[in-house]
C-alpha cells in the first residue's frame, strides 16, 4: 500500500504570512521615511542675498523647545560643515531663537560679511541639550569673495581610530579651586585622497542638560592619506568646576569622539570658608576687647583701699592716752 506522502505546514507558511511580511515592509519603509523627517534641517527663503538685507531661516526635525544659534560662515558647504570652526562664522550678528513643540522655528537673520571667504553657509546649532545637533543651508552672499575650499578640507577626512581618553589628574590647587585642567589623547587617520595640513579641531565641554562650549585648536602636523597621527589637545574647566561633564572632539563639523569627564568638588574652598567663619569672629571678638581695655582700662580686682586712722577720744585731764602718744612724749622717755 503505497504511503501517503504530506507536505510540511512550514511549505505553507510563506503563502500564509505573505500579507503580513507586505505590512511589515510598509510598516519599516514608514519608519524610514520618519527618521529621515525627523532629522534636522534648514530652510533659507531665498539663496542669494546681499550685504545688508536679511533671509528668513525656518527649520524643522529640532528638538522641542531648544535654543538655536543662527550664522552666517564662510568657507563651508552643507555636506561638509564649516572647514574653519566658528572662527569661520560672524559671531557677533548672529541671532538666536527656540523651537516650538513640535521641533520648528522660523527667524530673520541679517546678512553679512562673514570673516573669511564663501562658499558660504547659515550655520544653525542646538546651544542646549546633551547631544549637540547642527544642520548647514547654502547661502550666497552678493559682493564678497569666493574661494575655493583647501585641498585638505575637499579631499581630506579624519576619522577615530583608537578609544579617546584623558590624560593628567587635579593636584592640590585643584582642590581648592584651580581650573581642572587635562589633556584629550586621540589617534585619528586620514581616511580622505588629500593630505590634511594642520587641522583645526573643535573640542567642545557640556555639562548637565547644557550645550558643549567649543573651543577651536589648531594641530601642528600633517597627516597623509592612509596615515594616522596621535594628536594631544589641551582641555580646562572654569575654576571651582565640579561634577559630571562630557569632552566632545569634532572636525569638519562631525563629532569624532566624546568622553566622560568626572570632577570632584573642591573641598579645600568649602573648608576654607569653614575656618574663615570661625577664625574671623574670634579675632574680630579678640580685637574688640583689646580697644576696650585700651580706652576704658579695668581696676584691679584684689587692690585693698587704704585704711583710715581713727582717733579716740582723749582722757579727762590728759591731753592723749599715754599708748598713743609720741615716743618722744611720754613721761618715761623725758627722764634722764
Amino acid at each position: 500500500m503505497p504511503s501517503v506522502v504530506r507536505l510540511p505546514s512550514v511549505v505553507r507558511l510563506p503563502y500564509v504570512s505573505l500579507p503580513a511580511l507586505l505590512a511589515l515592509l510598509l510598516v519599516l519603509a514608514g519608519a524610514g521615511s520618519v527618521g529621515a523627517a525627523d532629522r534636522p534641517a534648514v530652510e533659507l527663503s531665498k539663496s542669494q542675498a546681499g550685504t545688508g538685507g536679511s533671509v528668513t531661516v525656518g527649520g524643522s526635525g529640532w528638538r522641542p523647545r531648544a535654543l538655536l544659534t543662527l550664522l552666517v560662515c564662510g568657507q563651508a558647504e552643507p555636506k561638509r560643515g564649516v572647514t574653519g570652526g566658528t572662527n569661520s562664522c560672524a559671531n557677533a550678528d548672529g541671532r538666536a531663537v527656540t523651537t516650538d513643540a513640535e521641533g520648528r522655528f522660523r527667524r530673520e537673520l541679517p546678512v553679512v560679511e562673514p570673516p573669511v571667504p564663501c562658499p558660504c553657509v547659515v550655520h544653525v546649532e542646538t546651544v542646549t541639550g546633551a547631544r549637540a545637533e547642527e544642520a548647514d543651508a547654502a547661502l550666497q552672499v552678493a559682493g564678497h569673495a569666493v574661494e575655493p575650499l583647501p585641498a585638505d578640507a575637499a579631499g581630506g577626512r579624519l576619522s577615530l581610530l583608537a578609544d579617546t581618553r584623558l590624560r593628567g589628574s587635579g593636584g592640590l590647587l585643584t582642590w581648592f579651586g584651580s581650573p581642572p585642567a587635562r589633556t584629550l589623547v586621540v589617534t585619528v587617520g586620514n581616511v580622505g585622497t588629500s593630505p590634511v595640513r594642520d587641522p583645526v579641531f573643535q573640542v567642545g565641554t557640556s555639562h548637565g542638560v547644557f550645550a558643549p562650549e567649543w573651543q577651536d585648536q589648531r594641530w601642528r602636523g600633517t597627516i597623509r592619506p592612509g596615515g594616522k597621527a596621535r594628536v594631544e589637545l589641551p582641555v580646562e574647566l572654569a575654576s571651582g568646576a565640579h561634577g559630571d561633564y562630557t569632552v566632545t572632539l569634532k572636525y569638519g563639523g562631525k563629532v569624532l569622539a566624546e568622553h566622560p569627564w568626572g570632577v570632584g568638588r573642591p573641598w579645600g574652598v568649602t573648608l576654607f570658608w569653614v575656618l574663615a567663619l570661625l577664625v574671623v569672629p574670634a579675632a574680630l571678638f579678640r580685637a574688640a576687647l583689646a580697644v576696650v581695655d585700651r580706652v576704658h582700662p579695668r581696676r584691679p580686682g584684689h587692690a585693698a583701699r587704704p585704711a583710715r586712722r581713727v582717733r579716740l577720744p582723749a582722757a579727762r585731764g590728759s591731753a592723749a592716752a599715754p599708748w598713743f602718744a609720741p615716743e618722744a612724749d611720754r613721761p618715761e622717755a623725758r627722764r634722764p
